[in-house]
């Protein structure tokens, strides 16, 4: 028996949880002998819980519930191997395998909370002394975490991000105006204030902004009333996958500004709609979008305002990121995906004797 932990459906969903989501999807696919366990009461994705199966454990809901209900569920039951898909996983539990997709809130603390911060910066090192192995999103993000908290690079397995097959090209809504699309949270990192500050440089183009993403727009509200440009963006908020295909498929072409990705999952969703992609020089970025977008310097507003302008004005260079996009995301499956992590599991099972962590990092 595998157990999953599937705290994740209790999260509100951002690219950990879709990709810890759709690996699910796609392991219960590949194997019977997987359990799913979360916390109790209604989750907010009820119906992929009902697809897995969902097993509720325990009394204890967040953070608690991962470092107490779960290991002493574990523990009753057999001591089984546990795969964590989160960020996060029990510290007292020895055979797991975990998932860490970036150390973002390392590299841009100014992205986050301190409570928060905090909480990573301690519970990170110890699950690293716990876990069998980790998994992480990229060759970048193996790097990083690698190096940082000097965990052996050959225990870090890459497992790459995807895309579901609900994201494909279709039929796009005839008028309205052209408009530029970006989707992302409104931490520091994601740069969207350098991108309103250059979509500001657009004023002499018939082209909006929208904006798909949660709350926390108030400086660039700000930014914008006092240029002059408000009307021209439009904030969606969070929003269904349905109306964000449509979004895709609809828009002139879309903007990722990040300085720091792990991996980054939205350039990707664009491309398999047959949306054209710009996109910020750094981090993962490169290595998941290969050669198949336009790159700019991300801290150059100039630049960045000059590679929107470039793609609106060109119709034949929007084709060929369009042609570009559709053949990258060739690249990636979540079924592969899930058959990687499967054999990695499957590993682990063979050598089932020699389940103690062999990891202590260094002070």
């Amino acid at each position: 028996m595998i157990v999953i932990n599937a705290r994740f459906l209790s999260q509100e969903i951002s690219g950990v949880q879709r990709f810890a989501e759709q690996i699910s999807l796609s392991l219960a696919r590949l194997r019977g002998d997987v359990r799913f366990v979360a916390p109790p009461g209604p989750l907010p994705r009820e119906e992929v819980a009902r697809r897995l199966h969902v097993e509720r454990i325990g009394r204890n809901h967040g953070h608690l519930w991962e470092q107490v209900d779960l290991p002493l569920w574990l523990l009753r039951n057999g001591r089984p191997l546990l795969v964590s898909l989160g960020n996060t996983a029990p510290l007292a539990y020895g055979p797991q395998l975990a998932t860490h997709h970036d150390i973002a809130y390392v590299r841009h603390p100014e992205s986050y909370a301190w409570r928060f911060r905090a909480l990573y910066r301690t519970l990170t090192p110890l699950m690293l002394r716990r876990v069998l192995a980790l998994v992480s999103v990229s060759e970048f993000s193996r790097e990083e975490i690698a190096s940082y908290y000097r965990f052996p690079r050959e225990r870090i397995h890459v497992i790459a991000n995807a895309v579901s097959s609900a994201f494909c090209p279709g039929p796009v809504a005839m008028g309205g105006r052209p408009y530029l699309l970006a989707v992302s949270s409104p931490a520091a990192h994601k740069n969207f204030a350098r991108m309103i500050e250059a979509f500001d440089l657009l004023h002499d183009l018939d082209v909006d902004l929208h904006i798909v993403g949660s709350a926390g727009r108030s400086f660039a509200e700000n930014r914008l009333q006092s240029s002059g440009q408000s009307e021209r963006v439009r904030w969606l908020g969070r929003i269904e996958d349905r109306q964000l295909i449509d979004e895709y498929r609809g828009a002139s072409a879309f903007v990722f500004p990040s300085l720091y990705e792990g991996f980054g999952i939205p350039p990707l969703e664009a491309q398999a709609c047959g949306c054209p992609v710009i996109a910020a020089r750094s981090a993962s970025i490169p290595e998941a979008l290969g050669t198949s977008a336009l790159y700019f310097d991300p801290t150059d507003t100039q630049a960045l305002a000059a590679a929107m302008r470039h793609v609106l004005r060109d119709a034949k260079l929007r084709a060929s990121l369009r042609n570009a996009g559709l053949e990258n995301v060739l690249r990636f499956s979540w079924d592969l995906s899930a058959l990687r992590l499967s054999t990695l599991i499957d590993s682990f099972l063979a050598e089932r004797a020699d389940y103690l962590p062999r990891f202590r990092p260094l002070e």
